[in-house]
């Protein structure tokens, strides 16, 4: 289903996109917080425990509140990302993206050709194929849509960041703090300054290649936070 993508309208108007992060399949989580006018949800589905049907009732709520929802997967396979956008997601953050195939792969498992080589098949994903009666225009229309991040996480990102940024398709770049400070020696240290210059210098040779940063569109609060910071004043 080809439905507006508040997030790449956001980074088109030049805005932030603002919504939340969930780690846990809550679709009552996505109704309560549908009262409120939030662009995206955030989907971790590479850490979190979202099964195939839960992942769809997300999605359907999601939609019931003109929320986009932008997932992080398991892993940049073409099987694996397909049975996200089959689900109804409408961004993929890749995970582990240090080469440019990885990031070629992961454009060509999120578009349709002729920008890459999505599966197309009968699942709400796709409108179940019925009744679309332009289908080359519901496939430019959904490709226009899709909203394609890449996750640097690794030193080789860093090695390899001029090619990675020269693929075609990625709308976004983000960086992983605790897997890059693993990768560059100091697991458990996202903040050691080593860590943080890397970062620092990612950032500043994306933007030197006028290409947008996950951060410089989203952003919001992961659920478990405002949980926690909903209990610390209900603490006497």
């Amino acid at each position: 289903m080809n439905h507006p993508n508040r997030v790449k309208a956001a980074a088109s108007a030049g805005r932030k996109a603002y919504g939340y992060y969930l780690s846990f399949p809550s679709p009552w989580v996505i109704e309560i917080l549908g009262k409120l006018d939030f662009d995206f949800v955030f989907l971790d589905g590479e850490h979190g425990p979202f099964d195939l049907e839960r992942l769809e009732e997300l999605c359907r709520t999601a939609e019931l509140y003109r929320v986009t929802t932008v997932a992080r997967v398991p892993d940049i396979g073409a099987s694996t990302i397909l049975r996200y956008l089959d689900r109804g997601v409408m961004g993929i953050l890749g995970p582990h993206v240090s080469t440019a195939e990885d990031a070629r792969q992961l454009v060509r498992a999120c578009r349709f050709a002729p920008e890459g080589m999505r599966s197309f098949g009968g699942n709400r994903g796709t409108a179940y194929n019925a009744l679309i009666p332009d289908k080359s225009a519901f496939l430019r229309e959904a490709n226009a849509q899709m909203l394609v991040i890449a996750l640097l996480e690794d030193r080789a990102a860093v090695d390899n960041l001029d090619a990675i940024l020269a693929v075609p398709g990625i709308d976004m770049y983000s960086i992983g703090p605790n897997d890059l400070a693993q990768s560059l020696g100091f697991p458990g240290e996202p903040d050691h300054p080593a860590v943080v210059k890397v970062m620092d210098e990612i950032t500043g040779r994306v933007h030197a290649a006028g290409k947008l940063m996950q951060a410089d569109v989203m952003e919001g609060p992961w659920v478990s936070e405002m949980l926690l910071e909903a209990g610390r004043r209900s603490l006497p």
